[in-house]
């Protein structure tokens, strides 16, 4: 069985971050139509999956490669965002974080240490805060 899936997928696109979303995507909507009792629009979520399988087993790989990076240039940005949303609260009870007046770049400080003189590792500004 295993030799039959490494044959059949040879020469083929396979999955990828654009796969993935896609498939979140479809199961959000169906729930989202399933709620709301849109019958009408049932075959959608449907549509997103059978996209998902053709950009799979395509051997135009090329043009599936360029298409998840074009998805990729808008996602990372948002992913990143909610990376550092969990990374800050999960440590919210740890660290303080403050924004470098300089730079803008937010700057992570061990809580309970009084007043700290922080200095920005991009551009050098130093300042003073309590942590």
């Amino acid at each position: 069985m295993r030799n039959f899936l490494i044959n059949l997928m040879r020469g083929r696109y396979g999955p990828d971050n654009l796969g993935t979303a896609l498939i979140f995507i479809s199961l959000i909507l169906s729930l989202i139509l399933r709620v709301l009792g849109l019958g009408m629009l049932a075959a959608l979520p449907y549509a997103l999956l059978a996209l998902m399988i053709f950009r799979m087993f395509s051997r135009n790989i090329t043009a599936r490669r360029r298409e998840n990076d074009r998805f990729l240039r808008y996602y990372a940005p948002i992913r990143t965002k909610i990376k550092n949303r969990v990374a800050r609260l999960r440590d919210r009870k740890t660290h303080k974080f403050f924004t470098c007046p300089g730079c803008r770049k937010t700057l992570r400080v061990p809580r309970g240490r009084g007043a700290l003189q922080i200095t920005c590792p991009r551009c050098g500004e130093r300042f003073v805060r309590k942590t």
